[in-house]
This record gives C-alpha cells, sequence and structure tokens, in this order.
C-alpha cells in the first residue's frame, strides 16, 4: 500500500512488514469454497486450543512433579513437547515438512556423514517469520526460547544515521519507490540490553511482537551468556527480535556483541525458513502483524482454515561451516570494515546464503515504528 511506502527498503525495494497478499486469479472459486474452510477452521482451531490446553497442564503442571530428577523430567517434557508440537503442525495443515543440510556454496550438498546435534549450551540462530518455525524448533529440539529485552520503545527521536547492512542489494535510482523510502529519517538502533526465558505457550504468544521492555516485568533479563551457560538444551536465538513478512532478513541486532570469532566454547547452528507466497487457495504463513487479542489466534484460524496442505522449508546450514568450526574463515564475511557485533554480521551472511533471501537495512526497530502507523490507520478507519 502506498501509504507504507516509506517501510519499503531503499536498496531492494522489498516491504518487509505488510502482510503478503495473493496474486489475482481464481477468486471466485476460493469465495465458493470459503463457508467450507471456515468449518474446518473452527473445528481444527478448537482442537488446537484443546492440545495447548492439554500439553499446559502436563507440561507446566504434572511433569513438576518429575524435576527433582533432571534427567528424568528433561526426557519427559521433551517427548510430549515434540509429540504436541507436531500434532499442532499437522492440525494446522502442515503434513510434511522438508529439511535441508546444506552447505554454503550453492549447488553444494552437505557431507553425508553431516548431522544437526545441538546439544546443551550450543545456540540456533534462525529468522523469524511465523509461529510455524517455533512449534518446529520445539519438534526437533526442545530448545530454550528467549524473547529479548530493549531499554525503551520510544523511538520518536531519530538520528542522521544508521547502521544498514553491509551489502543490500538491489537498485539505488533514487527514484520511484525508492526514493520515497530514503526520504523517512533512519530509526535510532535501540540496545538490546538482555534476554528473557520463556516457555513454548508463551514465545508462540509473543510471535509478531516487538522486543519487551526492561522494567515491565519483575524478572530481571538476563544476559545471553548468563541463559547458556546455565541451559541444559540448546538455547533458540532470532537476532533480527521481531517478526518479517518473509520476504527478506530484518537488520540483526547486537545480541551477540562481544564473542570472538570462531566460537570455541559451544557451537553455532544456523538456519533458514522459507515460505511459499500466498495464493487464493492458502494464506500466508507469515505472521508479520500481531493481533490484539489472543495472538496468534485469528491467523492460525485462517491457516486451519486453508483445505490445500500447505508447504515450508527449512534449510540448516551444514556444521562445518558454521561459526564454531575451526575452519571458518572470518574474512570471507568481514573485509573490509568494523562491526560492532561480528557474529551477527556473520550469521546474517550465512543465512541470507543458504536461505537465498535478500538482506534490508530496516530492524525491529522500523517494525516498531511501521506497527505505530498501522495501528493509528486502523483506528481511524
Amino acid at each position: 500500500m502506498e501509504k507504507f511506502s516509506a517501510f519499503r527498503d531503499p536498496g531492494t525495494g522489498i516491504q518487509p512488514f505488510l502482510r503478503p497478499v495473493p496474486p489475482s486469479g481464481g477468486e471466485a472459486l476460493a469465495h465458493i469454497l470459503s463457508p467450507v474452510g471456515y468449518a474446518v477452521g473452527l473445528v481444527k482451531t478448537v482442537l488446537l486450543l484443546a492440545l495447548a490446553l492439554v500439553y499446559f497442564v502436563l507440561v507446566q503442571g504434572v511433569c513438576l512433579v518429575l524435576t527433582p530428577i533432571q534427567p528424568l523430567h528433561r526426557a519427559v517434557t521433551h517427548i510430549f513437547t515434540a509429540l504436541f508440537s507436531r500434532l499442532a503442525l499437522f492440525l494446522a495443515g502442515l503434513y510434511w515438512i522438508p529439511v535441508d543440510v546444506v552447505a554454503r556454496k550453492r549447488g553444494r550438498n552437505a557431507p553425508r556423514n553431516e548431522t544437526w546435534t545441538p546439544r546443551a549450551g550450543d545456540l540456533i540462530v534462525s529468522n523469524w517469520v511465523s509461529w510455524v518455525e517455533i512449534l518446529w524448533l520445539a519438534f526437533r529440539f526442545n530448545p530454550i526460547f528467549l524473547l529479548p529485552v530493549c531499554e525503551t520503545l520510544d523511538l520518536s527521536s531519530p538520528t542522521p544515521k544508521s547502521t544498514p547492512v553491509s551489502r543490500t542489494p538491489g537498485r539505488r535510482t533514487g527514484t520511484g519507490s525508492a526514493a520515497i523510502a530514503s526520504a523517512r529519517n533512519p530509526t535510532q538502533r535501540v540496545p538490546i540490553i538482555g534476554f528473557r526465558r520463556v516457555n513454548l505457550l508463551s514465545m508462540l504468544s509473543s510471535t509478531g511482537h516487538l522486543p519487551l521492555i526492561a522494567g515491565s516485568t519483575s524478572a530481571k533479563p538476563e544476559t545471553l551468556e548468563e541463559v547458556r551457560s546455565k541451559a541444559d538444551r540448546p538455547v533458540v536465538v532470532f537476532p533480527e527480535c521481531t517478526t518479517s513478512n518473509g520476504r527478506a532478513l530484518l537488520r540483526f541486532a547486537e545480541v551477540f556483541r562481544g564473542i570472538k570469532l570462531p566460537v570455541m566454547k559451544y557451537k553455532v547452528f544456523i538456519m533458514c525458513v522459507r515460505y511459499d507466497p500466498p495464493t487464493a487457495f492458502s494464506p500466508t504463513l507469515s505472521h508479520s502483524i500481531p493481533s490484539r487479542f489472543f495472538n496468534p489466534l485469528l491467523h492460525v484460524f485462517r491457516v486451519a482454515s486453508c483445505l490445500t496442505p500447505l508447504t515450508l522449508s527449512i534449510r540448516l546450514l551444514s556444521p562445518s561451516e558454521s561459526p564454531s568450526s575451526g575452519s571458518f574463515l572470518l574474512s570471507e564475511f568481514l573485509a573490509g570494515g568494523t562491526y560492532p557485533d561480528e557474529l551477527a554480521e556473520c550469521c546474517a551472511a550465512l543465512m541470507s546464503q543458504i536461505g537465498r533471501v535478500k538482506r534490508v537495512g530496516m530492524g525491529w526497530e522500523d517494525k516498531a515504528a511501521f506497527l505505530n502507523l498501522y495501528k493509528g490507520k486502523k483506528s481511524r478507519l
């Protein structure tokens, strides 16, 4: 929409926040089948809510009696989490999820003996597009989920300087939508001061939202190293700190500041998830704009109402090419520049390559401004 053109990346022409819309064609048949889809979606949504309730009772209630025996508690909760997460994905219409372990260079497959085996204290770094990848991560690894915590969401005073990505492929013509986007003042970076551990259901409900604000909860934010050093499971980090619409990678926040490369004390695993664009018969799986109430229930209903199988692809970087590999060459990613967070820059470059997705210079701070505009226009309708 033209009124949101200021939030189009000038380097690529991509609008990373608006919900993708299907191309024209096939709407008549889709409208005819919509009552059937709504009925199916209602049944599936009720089943998913019942599934979430049972999961909460079992994992957050019954399994607490096993807490004194940590290995047993961890094993039982992992089984329940994997079972319920995969069942939820199946009910949502994701019957089969292709997963590929790939090498960085195009056309190369990872060696056959390389597998993804994150252990306690290892980091899994991923882009964030929807609640779907959260369920998939829970199903595969039962990790520790983290929500970023920032100092403030007061973005009323943009600075004349910003920190764009090191390379933004695409046009910089200064005409059309690129000119509109470049007219907008850059949004000031807001530091991420720590993280808060959350359970699976809380992580799902946070999809699309902005980082937490320091002082909004009684719990003191922890540093990434504090969480990682005490973790009994892998730790998932979403450096974008919020969801995009899947068309590009947002600017990574400096969540790994101070970590030296290559990472030696633990392993870093990088993944990229991609979703097919929506059609007249299937909605977008991306969830960039959160619901005002019971997020993301409305989006879950839209997805569950689809009468055709839904697809996504998950690409995992070969461990031998990760920033924690002994053969990792820092000069391939950081040549000719200085970066306050070297690991974040390397992860963004690697994720862009394996997922074949472009990077934009807009970050979660820009999404905060976008949501303010979006909600303001919605309230005036």
